[in-house]
This record gives structure tokens, sequence and C-alpha cells, in this order.
């Protein structure tokens, strides 16, 4: 079905999909940042993300186990950069998600790293299986960033309910 795509076009198509959803990403991210965190907020994308795994039902995009353990290892070492520039602040009694002015340059820096990745690798690998490298690396990296999101969220939460219940002591 896919082979008969010119392999060129379906790295042009991918390359260009993955320039879209960076910028959807930082302009999500820009939005959200505005509005209170929550743990739905938080759980939702990388399991709307796991629909991507259906990919691998096509043999076209089945990759080697040991191209499976890089994907995921070059995730998780991403995801420590993510996990590093996000942070959560109280406001107003409400937990959100903080700016950071490094994390659009980081995003921006490892969709350029993965851009180059797959112009170099799409001579060597092919196109299909390489596109099941990346979303292993970039599943690989969503997953781990997110836990710790929802791990930083919880301990906030828990610090903000502890205060809120504290009663006031009356000093003599």
């Amino acid at each position: 079905m896919f082979e008969q795509i010119p392999s060129q076009w379906i790295v042009i198509g991918s390359t260009i999909m993955a320039v879209v959803m960076g910028t959807l990403v930082m302009t999500v991210r820009a939005k959200s940042a505005k509005k209170p965190a929550s743990v739905k907020k938080i759980i939702l994308p990388p399991l709307f993300m796991s629909t991507g795994a259906f990919m691998f039902v096509f043999e076209y995009f089945r990759v080697p186990p040991l191209q499976i353990l890089e994907s995921i290892g070059v995730g998780l070492l991403f995801s420590t950069v993510l996990i590093w520039t996000s942070r959560f602040e109280v406001k107003n009694g409400d937990i959100y998600l903080k700016q950071s002015k490094a994390f659009v340059f980081i995003l921006i820096g490892l969709l350029g790293v993965r851009l180059i990745g797959k112009i170099i690798l799409s001579s060597t690998i092919d196109v299909g299986e390489l596109s099941g490298m990346f979303w292993l690396l970039a599943f690989g990296m969503i997953v781990p960033w997110r836990i710790a999101m929802l791990l930083q969220y919880k301990k906030l939460e828990k610090t903000i309910q502890n205060k809120s219940t504290q009663k006031p002591t009356l000093s003599s």
C-alpha cells in the first residue's frame, strides 16, 4: 500500500507534518499556561498519542527490536530536557504551568534534531520503519515527561490542600 508512494514524498510530507505539529505544540503550550492545569490536561496528550501505535499493524512501519530500544532510549534522554523546563506555580490557589522561555527554544532544537536525523537516516532506513522509530522516540519522550509533570502537580496540589486544612494558631 505505502510502497507505491515515492519515498521522497513521504519524507517531505512527514517533515511538513513535524513542523506543523511542533508549531501546534508551542501554540497549545502558550495557551495552556494562561489556564489552570489539571490532571486531565496532563494525562490526555500521551493517551491521544498512544493511538498512533496502530501504525504498527502495518508491516511497513514495524521496527526491529534493537531500533525500538534505540528510539525509546533517545526519547528518554530528550524527555529529561522537557522535564527540566516544566515547572508549576500557584496563583490564586490554582496550579498553572509556568512559562519557560527555554521551552520554545528546546522544542525548536528537538524538532531540528529530528528533521536532520530524518533526512540523514532516510537514505539508509526505510521511510516507514523510520516513521515508526520517530513515533517511538516521541512517545518515549512524552510519557516520562508527563509522568514527571503529574507527580510534580500532585505534590503541589497536596501542599495546597495541607495549607488550606491547617487551622491558624493563636499566639499569645
